[in-house]
């Protein structure tokens, strides 16, 4: 993973092919001691969000799929209190 600014990085996929995704927030739970990213392909803006840990700090570490089904559903609470958020709803309108 490399980052490109504070909005968009670098992901390489198991092809070692570059894609450039844009980033929508960061977020950490503390009670797990970890830290994720929400983000998607901006090749294909329609796809869904991907959401995955990451391992160090955003800008030098390592992004890890999330395969726990109860950490699945904890981030995914966390995307739709982001989306639900009226600040994020007035931006997504200008």
């Amino acid at each position: 993973m490399e980052i490109k600014n504070e909005t968009q990085m670098v992901v390489t996929d198991q092809d070692n092919k570059e894609h450039l995704m844009q980033i929508l927030f960061t977020s950490e739970n503390e009670e797990r001691n970890a830290k994720y990213v929400f983000f998607y392909d901006t090749e294909d803006p329609e796809e869904n969000v991907i959401v995955m840990r990451y391992v160090g700090e955003l800008d030098s570490g390592e992004l890890v799929a999330i395969e726990d089904d109860e950490e699945y559903d904890e981030v995914e609470e966390v995307f739709n209190a982001w989306q639900d958020d009226p600040k994020i709803q007035d931006l997504k309108k200008a």
